[in-house]
Order: C-alpha cells, then sequence, then structure tokens
C-alpha cells in the first residue's frame, strides 16, 4: 500500500519520523573583521605619516649600539707634552785636542813664521799663540805676505777638524802707534778680525768668534824680559776647543 508512495523531501521519513533540518554557518562575521583590519591598517598608517626621524639622532643611536653590542680597542695614541719647538742643533765630530796638538806642532815646525808661535795645551783648550809683530805692520791690522801664506796653512789643516775656534786679540799697555786705531781696544779687534778672516779664506767653513781683549790679560804674562813680554803682549791666540762646531 507504500509503494505509490513517493517522498519529495516533506521533512519526514517513510517510518514518519520527521527529519532534522539541515543547519547552515553564517559568514557574517567575516565582514566586521575586515573593517576592524583595515580601521588598524588606517591607524598604523596615519601614525607613520605623522612620525619625523631625525637622521643625526638616528646615527647616533645606531653608533652607540654598535659600540656597546660590538665594542673595539681604539689605539693609544702619544701626544706632545711640550708646546715648544725645539729644533734640532748638529755638531760636527770634534778632534782629541792632544792628538791635534801633535799634529799642529810638526806643522808649525815646517813653517818659517809659525815655528816662532806657542803652543799650549790647557785642560779645556788648544791654544796657539801667534807673535803679533810677526803678522801685523806696527800699529796696523794688515797682514803681511808672510803671514797669509802661514795663515793659509794651518786654516787648510784646521778647514780638517770639526772642532770650534775662536780669536783673540791682545796688546801691550802702550798706545797704538800711527793715528790708525785710537785704542788698544779697536787694533785687538781688528787683528783678530783679520785673522779669523784669513782662516775662513783658507777653508775653515764653521763661525769663528773674534774677541779684542787690549792690555787686560797684559798681566797674566809670566816673569821674562821687558822686551820679550811687550812682543808676546801683542800676540794673537788661536784658541781650539774640544767641542764640535756647526
Amino acid at each position: 500500500m507504500y509503494k505509490d508512495i513517493q517522498y519529495q523531501g516533506s521533512g519526514t521519513n517513510p517510518e514518519g519520523v520527521p527529519e532534522p533540518t539541515p543547519h547552515r554557518e553564517s559568514k557574517a562575521w567575516m565582514v566586521t573583521f575586515t573593517d576592524l583590519v583595515s580601521l588598524m591598517l588606517t591607524f598604523f598608517v596615519m601614525l607613520f605619516s605623522m612620525s619625523s626621524v631625525k637622521v643625526d639622532k638616528w646615527d647616533e643611536m645606531i653608533d652607540a649600539l654598535s659600540t656597546t653590542l660590538n665594542p673595539t680597542r681604539d689605539p693609544s695614541v702619544i701626544t706632545s707634552t711640550t708646546q715648544f719647538n725645539i729644533g734640532t742643533i748638529f755638531r760636527k765630530r770634534a778632534i782629541n785636542l792632544d792628538y791635534l796638538a801633535s799634529i799642529l806642532k810638526e806643522t808649525m815646525a815646517a813653517d818659517p813664521l809659525l815655528k816662532d808661535a806657542v803652543l799650549m795645551r790647557l785642560a779645556d783648550r788648544l791654544v796657539i799663540a801667534l807673535p803679533g809683530d810677526l803678522l801685523f805692520q806696527q800699529g796696523r791690522a794688515l797682514m803681511t805676505e808672510g803671514a797669509q801664506s802661514a795663515m793659509f796653512s794651518l786654516g787648510g789643516m784646521l778647514g780638517n777638524v770639526g772642532n770650534r775656534i775662536g780669536i783673540n786679540g791682545h796688546s801691550d799697555p802702550s798706545p797704538p802707534a800711527g793715528d790708525e786705531y785710537a785704542s788698544n781696544w779697536e787694533l785687538s779687534v781688528a787683528r783678530a778680525a783679520a785673522v779669523a778672516n784669513a782662516l775662513r779664506r783658507a777653508g775653515y767653513s764653521d763661525d769663528i768668534v773674534a774677541y779684542g781683549y787690549s792690555d787686560t790679560r797684559f798681566g797674566d804674562l809670566p816673569e821674562m824680559d821687558e822686551e820679550q813680554r811687550s812682543a808676546m803682549a801683542r800676540r794673537v791666540d788661536i784658541v781650539v776647543l774640544p767641542t764640535g762646531g756647526g
């Protein structure tokens, strides 16, 4: 009796029991979620557009982080402790005075004028005392031809050593002959300068300091004949120092 009955989804099965209505899931929440994400994205875009990054502050922060996370050991630099500029002074190498005295003694003995000179080895210097009467005309500072030849030989030898030298001119207490010089001070300085110039022309290249002492050293001479003492007072001393010139 039931075979002609067709079921067309009336909600009941053949036994007459109603079938449950199927549940369909709603998609309406996705609309609200999409709106929320859009609002948040708009909010962060707005914050980014309103912010401004200072490049210098950013670089300082990067450097601070780099130093903290990756420290490096800076090399120590030695700085100058003085504000003065001290120049370098070059000194030539000086020759031993004893050795130089032995060489000068041989050279002076072979010269007809220098053989009358006195070579004195003092504690801190070597002194060559040249008689002024053999070098210069009376009362003048002009050297004779023989004196110029002798100074050329002596200057050529001193030009090969590195010692400093100085020239000291002396005189006796009597006033200078002639009217070329007003006092013994001027005469002694002029004679010392003449010997210094002769040594420079002979080959000594360093500075030479010339002094004039007039008759202030006359009392230091040893006791001797008055004529010899006066002749010794009119001398020119070449003083060789143990230090190098430059």
